[in-house]
């Protein structure tokens, strides 16, 4: 079995290469651009171990993961032209170097190619990996969606954006493990286990990045704490404070989400505090975290061959109690 370290550079191996044609460049050439500002590739990563999980891994499945790098990197282009996002990982994002019609475009052509590296692998496995790719690719879309009816909208229920997270995050982890789990020949309760595993990880992920935003050491998080406050995201924080503090505390939050700065920071998280939102934070990640090591653990193979998987899911979503 290998670890995540290791098939990670694999991959990078086989995918830092060109995957468009060289005309007309001013298509083709924002695509490699943005392309090589790089990023995790846990997606791609996951579908080649959810292959090991079972079998040893097959040719088809660096075209898989090929094609879910592809995909996930159209989403980002168009993700970022909807923000109006100018950086990406402290780079020009693809838009506001080359423009909109341009990057429309380019992202179009991104997702054409992942479908081209799809339809190379083996018939005998195309029906049910373009099943589950098509259904998660909806799902994104469904999930950013929801996501923008957020921002317009005033109440969002605590349910309400769990499902919004499970569409636009959880699922493409999901699925590139389960798309993994049929090119290993793993049996269906397997690979719906597996599924589960990438769900209830990429939820509990998503809880951690809301509470890192909020409460977590700028030195360590790499970034400014508050981003998500002074741009009124609703985030899990924002929704459970809501639901649990006193009409006082309610009223005080309405006035501190009014302010700017890092007055507004502070007075939200210190709402944040004494409502005890930091706690039960916690205790929700740890939740979902628990969940997913159940789901792995009743996968019926050997338990040394699921260790890469686990230590992935502690580094990615750290224990705290």
């Amino acid at each position: 079995m290998h670890s995540f370290e290791l098939l990670s550079e694999k991959f990078n191996l086989q995918f830092d290469r060109s995957h468009f044609p060289k005309e007309p460049a001013s298509l083709y050439e924002p695509n490699e651009y943005f392309l090589q500002l790089g990023g995790k590739r846990i997606r791609p990563v996951l579908c080649v171990m959810g292959n090991e999980l079972f079998g040893e891994i097959i040719p088809d499945a660096w075209d898989v993961a090929t094609a879910i790098e592809l995909f996930h990197n159209f989403t980002l282009i168009h993700d970022d032209m909807m923000d109006k996002a100018p950086l990406r990982r402290g780079m020009q994002t693809l838009h506001s170097r080359y423009g909109d019609s341009t990057a429309l475009l380019a992202g179009d052509v991104m997702l054409v190619t992942a479908y081209e590296y799809i339809n190379k692998i083996d018939n005998s496995l195309l029906t049910r990996i373009l099943k589950i790719f098509n259904e998660a690719a909806r799902q994104v879309c469904e999930g950013q969606q929801m996501d923008m009816d957020f921002e317009k909208k005033e109440q969002v229920m605590l349910e309400e954006y769990l499902q919004m997270i499970s569409l636009k995050t959880s699922v493409l982890l999901a699925a590139s493990l389960k798309m993994g789990s049929i090119l290993g020949g793993g049996g269906e309760r397997n690979q719906n286990l597996l599924y589960e595993f990438g769900k209830k990880l990429g939820i509990a992920f998503q809880v951690q990045d809301d509470y890192l935003d909020a409460f977590g050491d700028p030195l360590k998080f790499g970034k400014q704490v508050g981003g998500d406050i002074l741009s009124n995201k609703k985030t899990f924080l924002l929704l459970h404070a809501r639901e649990a503090a006193s009409p006082v505390q309610q009223k005080e939050l309405s006035l501190a989400m009014s302010d700017e700065g890092d007055k507004k920071i502070s007075r939200v998280l210190t709402i944040y505090r004494d409502c005890k939102v930091d706690e039960w934070a916690i205790e929700l990640k740890n939740k979902f975290m628990d969940e997913a090591f159940q789901h792995l653990d009743d996968i019926a193979v050997l338990s040394k061959r699921k260790q890469p998987l686990a230590d992935l899911a502690h580094f990615l979503v750290k224990r705290e109690h």
